[in-house]
């Protein structure tokens, strides 16, 4: 299947993991993030395992440089088939300890990154008339949690853009697709590279799982986008269905517990580096972070849950089955 394909983000985490994935199948990539070292990383894996990488140095909170990267895709590759949008930064810090720049720079990259990604996929998408959007999502863009307002806020905001444009493609009859998947707490570097001011290193909320498991839900969602938006990870249905249920309860839970959930016990100093501004994979020291964080010991490499939102028609008609089942025995036993 030789789609061409557009991941922002690419340089590491659910990106990186993202464009192999796509790579088995012969795709080509235009890989989209600012460190140069990731990207060229990433485009010697994705040449690896079959696939053809373009590599585009971008700040995806730069509308222009968006649009120049997609021009460059269209131009390398031909039209674009699938843009998935995975770019991200974040702060760690209590809202108060976060400057109004900083907290800009998470809005104009985490969520502004995806409308500017948007909006050049369907500039070239729309006129064909074919053409898939993924946007990489959160269980926190319907549970914000403490230390993470900024891209709380930014996923919560993803989900109420990605909506407004999916009934707009819906209301013009459009075959462009729009989906979002929604992910758990992954093992990408974000936790080692991102804006710090806990004393403690940040940690992802358990479980965690490996961004593998989050690339293969991406490409599904890709080759399924008639969904509005997939599940990924058991925690991830499990915390917005107990916020359905229980916010209230679910705020106090997190008031008491999610400080300490989100720190491990080792001390970080209060200047380490962080590529809120500039990426630490840059030219200065050509670190790539790949797509693993440093919690490979404590991440899980599937998601049993993943198949069961991937295949709701089957869930709903074994539950319905196990309901009938449960009824019947029960008339019996009141019968008899």
């Amino acid at each position: 299947m030789n789609q061409t394909v557009v991941i922002t983000g690419a340089s590491g985490g659910v990106g990186r993991a993202t464009a192999r994935e796509f790579a088995r199948r012969g795709a080509r990539i235009g890989l989209v993030a600012r460190g140069r070292t990731g990207l060229e990383a990433a485009a010697r894996e994705v040449e690896e395992e079959g696939g053809e990488a373009l590599v585009l140095p971008t700040d995806v909170a730069d509308r222009d440089q968006v649009q120049a990267a997609a021009a460059a895709v269209d131009e390398a590759f031909g039209p674009v088939d699938v843009w998935v949008n995975a770019a991200m930064t974040s702060v760690f810090a209590p809202f108060t300890d976060i400057g109004p720049d900083e907290f800009r720079r998470v809005t104009e990259v985490t969520y502004l990154g995806y409308v500017h990604g948007t909006e050049a996929a369907l500039d070239r998408m729309l006129p064909r008339d074919r053409g898939t959007i993924v946007q990489v999502g959160s269980a926190l863009g319907y549970r914000s949690i403490p230390l993470q307002s900024a891209y709380c806020g930014a996923k919560h905001a993803v989900n109420g853009f990605t909506s407004s444009v999916r009934t707009e493609l819906m209301h013009n009859g459009s075959n462009v697709r729009v989906t979002v998947v929604q992910m758990p707490a992954l093992n990408t570097p974000q936790f080692s590279w991102v804006l710090s001011r806990l004393p403690r290193h940040p940690q992802p909320v358990p479980p965690i799982y490996q961004p593998e498991v989050a690339a293969r839900a991406v490409v599904y969602a890709a080759d399924h986008p008639r969904r509005k938006q997939y599940y990924t990870g058991g925690s991830t249905v499990a915390t917005i269905l107990a916020n359905r249920i229980a916010p209230g309860l679910l705020d106090r839970y997190l008031a008491r517990s999610a400080y300490d959930s989100q720190q491990t016990h080792d001390e970080v100093p209060p200047d380490r580096p962080h590529n809120l501004w500039e990426p630490l994979d840059g030219e200065k020291d050509g670190r790539d972070f790949g797509a693993h964080g440093v919690f490979d010991a404590r991440a899980h490499d599937r998601a049993p849950q993943l198949w069961a939102s991937q295949h709701p028609r089957v869930l709903y008609g074994a539950t319905a089955a196990a309901a009938m089942i449960t009824a019947c025995a029960l008339r019996r036993r009141r019968n008899g």
